[in-house]
């Protein structure tokens, strides 16, 4: 029984706890469990090893962050450690993309290195297998996309990326009409070269029931990915994004009648000004099922400072509705993200996280804000380093600057203006 049916009947425990941590009531979660607006992405054989995590409506909004080899730079430690960074910056779940070297081994590696949800996109394995079988990647048949992702599910992880909803009537809107960046997700261009390659219909999309069968077997989350995510702001909205966003509403029906949990996945590159008619059109589309967005970077000339204007997109897209944003990182477009990058990302998603429930009326962030503003008030330095998102930065600055009177800091000294109200306040008295 998988965790979706299980809410249909009773309040799980995994619903207890986080019902407890996020402060809503045990039995309205279940409920939305069980309604498929809200998911917890636990694999069946890993629900004492993984931290649970609610993502979906009216619950925190989550942050994700990826990780993994590519052909270029392949070192399973540094990916290891990458994902314990991630976690220890306060990511939700990490993501496992790897491309280089033994990616069922790194996986397994990553998974036993953190204790919160993994998910993977099994449709890169399959590539990697056939390019190291010396042929081309549109030679692979549907039975070695199938193939990667049973591997996948047997080898424990919470939640996977399924490119199922690009379809040939989609993939036609893209060749027909053209687009500034054509495709940009890896593994929709995978698919999609191969549907172009044999003119035939998406064998994820044709064979989602079998699919769904796995999932329904191991308990595991599907993410359905949005192959025709815009790479650019001029692709945004287009006819071929929103044929695929149709197929994805009808995934996801599809999904809750088999008791599968499921997300959908969004874009990629949008204006500011068209983010909220995204999120409100996902949410409608989809029957209200989580909405899990990279980014959304609303400029593409910020090479090197992606995270900031994936931080700026992510935070409009949370308040009007999305539920989990997927980190973008310094290095986007630009090279494999280190460590740094990967901590930057995080700390600039929680950012834009947390500023959206802030908006939202979310009591955590609420008591968190007020919280800080007394420490400020009281000029209490080692109480709003504690509370800060990331720590170690503010009391950096403090430590390499510091002022001459230690209650103050180095910008304002004397003329501080919390230091100059008190002073006057006392006088009156």
């Amino acid at each position: 029984m998988t965790l979706m049916e299980e809410c249909r009947r009773t309040v799980p425990d995994t619903v207890r706890k986080i019902a407890e941590e996020e402060g809503v009531r045990p039995e309205k979660l279940a409920r939305q469990v069980a309604e498929g607006r809200v998911v917890i992405p636990t694999h069946a054989d890993r629900r004492d090893e993984v931290r649970p995590v609610g993502i979906g409506e009216g619950l925190r909004v989550k942050v994700n962050a990826n990780v993994g080899t590519s052909p270029e730079v392949c070192d399973p430690d540094l990916e290891v450690e990458k994902a314990r960074a991630a976690v220890d910056h306060g990511a939700d779940t990490v993501m496992d993309l790897s491309t280089g070297g033994n990616p069922r081994e790194i996986r397994r590696r990553i998974m036993k290195a953190v204790d919160v949800p993994v998910g993977t996109v099994p449709v890169y394995e399959a590539a990697v297998e056939m390019t190291r079988r010396g042929q081309a990647v549109v030679d692979m048949d549907e039975d070695d996309m199938l193939r990667a992702i049973e591997r996948h599910m047997k080898d424990g992880v919470d939640f996977m990326t399924v490119h199922c909803a690009v379809t040939l009537d989609a993939l036609e809107d893209i060749l027909r009409r053209g687009r500034a960046l054509g495709i940009v997700s890896r593994g929709g261009a995978i698919v999609a070269a191969w549907m172009i390659h044999h003119d035939a219909e998406n064998p994820l999309y044709e064979n989602f029931d079998y699919i769904l069968e796995l999932a329904r077997e191991h308990d595991v989350t599907l993410s359905l990915g949005d192959a025709m995510r815009p790479g650019s702001v001029l692709d945004a909205n287009d006819a071929a994004q929103h044929r695929e966003l149709v197929v994805q509403g009808e995934l996801v029906d599809r999904c809750r009648k088999a008791g599968v949990q499921a997300m959908v996945e969004g874009p990629g590159h949008v204006p500011l000004d068209q983010i909220p008619a995204v999120v409100r059109l996902q949410k409608r589309v989809c029957d209200g099922a989580p909405f899990y967005v990279l980014g959304p970077v609303p400029t593409d000339v910020a090479p090197g400072y992606d995270h900031i204007a994936a931080a700026i997109g992510g935070a409009i897209a949370a308040y009007h509705g999305a539920d989990f944003l997927c980190y973008v990182t310094p290095a986007e477009h630009l090279a494999l993200p280190d460590v740094k990058d990967v901590i930057l990302g995080v700390i600039a998603t929680r950012i834009a996280a947390h500023a959206a429930d802030t908006a939202r009326g979310m009591k955590y962030a609420r008591r968190e804000n007020e919280e800080m503003a007394e420490a400020r008030w009281n000029l209490d330095w080692d109480r709003q380093f504690e509370l800060a998102i990331d720590p170690k930065k503010p009391r950096h600055y403090r430590e390499e600057r510091p002022p001459q009177a230690k209650e103050l800091c180095s910008m304002c000294g004397e003329y501080c203006a919390i230091k100059i109200l008190k002073d006057a306040l006392e006088d009156r008295r």
